[in-house]
């Protein structure tokens, strides 16, 4: 939430309709999303923004957060349409409202929640881009390993490839929670949840090369347990790592579009390709619903055809083509 949007929550928490002030309210909420529900600062500023649009539209109608019917929700589903987000975006939005609504229900404020009939906008299930093995060797290559950051950005790209880390794991990823002689990390993923996660021999040796020139490095105050540092010292940011992999990509002449979620879910795409259970493809990626794992799983046409061409009867006879 940027300043100007600060300024407007605030002015909506104190001069709610009728004179209202949902101030108090509001504090018990973030707290909690923070306490109760253990959401991260990230996901906590989302939130918070889903409830200033809701607020922002109640206000124009003359209405408090506990006045709300499902009519009232719809019109604004409606609104939000109307203001030109999208659709994935409305679905978000729709989200962190419910959550809100489910809070006024445990804490008291309301009997029945409203956005129970609530819909959100139907969403195409698309299939996102991934890396085969090969491209993220390109990737890798495109590397100069005689700058400061050579050994770091490569123990980076295989850890994402080899471990299926989000982003937000790996800039949190301690010196302490790695395991490098038992081959294992321990990940705080979302919500704080806990996963141990394998890390393949590849990914164990260009980790130990980072750390010979890490070791050289001055690093800050209270940075020590930090795996991934910038020259300064300071742990690195989601953002810096989104510059360096697309900045990699280009060098690399890769054409398709790439981010870190891109090596996450080429990292799901290789186990399942492989052979491996979509179940356990499911823990090691930290997915509370496996569908969200079938998702991010997929066979591109090739092997589709390869499939049909190699295990149905009538083509097994005349062998893989």
């Amino acid at each position: 939430m940027d300043k100007a949007q600060s300024k407007s929550f605030t002015k909506i928490q104190r001069e709610g309709p009728h004179g209202t002030t949902l101030a108090p309210l509001i504090r018990r909420y973030i707290r909690y999303l923070k306490l109760e529900r253990n959401y991260s600062p990230n996901t906590i500023d989302a939130y918070r923004h889903d409830l200033h649009l809701l607020l922002i539209h109640l206000s124009g109608q003359g209405l408090t957060p506990t006045d709300v019917k499902l009519d009232d929700l719809q019109r604004f589903a409606a609104w939000i349409h109307e203001r030109g987000i999208g659709p994935k975006s409305q679905a978000r939005i729709l989200s962190g409202v419910r959550t809100f609504y489910h809070y006024l229900v445990v804490d008291g404020y309301l009997e029945v929640d409203p956005t129970e009939l609530l819909e959100s906008p139907h969403l195409p299930k698309h299939l996102p881009e991934y890396l085969t093995t090969e491209e993220v060797d390109r990737l890798e290559a495109a590397i100069d390993l005689t700058s400061a950051e050579g050994h770091r950005n490569r123990a980076i790209i295989e850890v994402f490839f080899s471990c299926g880390l989000r982003v937000s794991e790996l800039v949190e990823l301690k010196l302490s929670n790695l395991f490098l002689n038992e081959r294992f990390m321990r990940v705080v993923g979302k919500g704080g949840k806990e996963r141990l996660v394998p890390i393949s021999q590849r990914a164990v040796g260009e980790l130990e090369l980072w750390f010979d020139d890490r070791r050289q490095m001055r690093i800050k105050p209270g940075e020590d347990d930090y795996v991934f540092l910038n020259r300064r010292g300071h742990h690195l940011t989601r953002t810096m790592i989104l510059i360096m992999v697309k900045r990699l990509g280009e060098a690399a002449g890769i054409k398709k579009t790439l981010s870190p979620h891109t090596l996450r879910h080429s990292f799901a795409t290789a186990l399942l390709r492989g052979g491996a259970d979509l179940r356990v493809i499911q823990v090691l990626l930290g997915h509370a619903d496996i569908a969200t794992t079938e998702i991010y799983t997929h066979m591109d046409d090739e092997s589709l055809r390869q499939a049909v061409l190699c295990h149905h009867p009538r083509n097994i006879r005349n062998g893989c083509r």
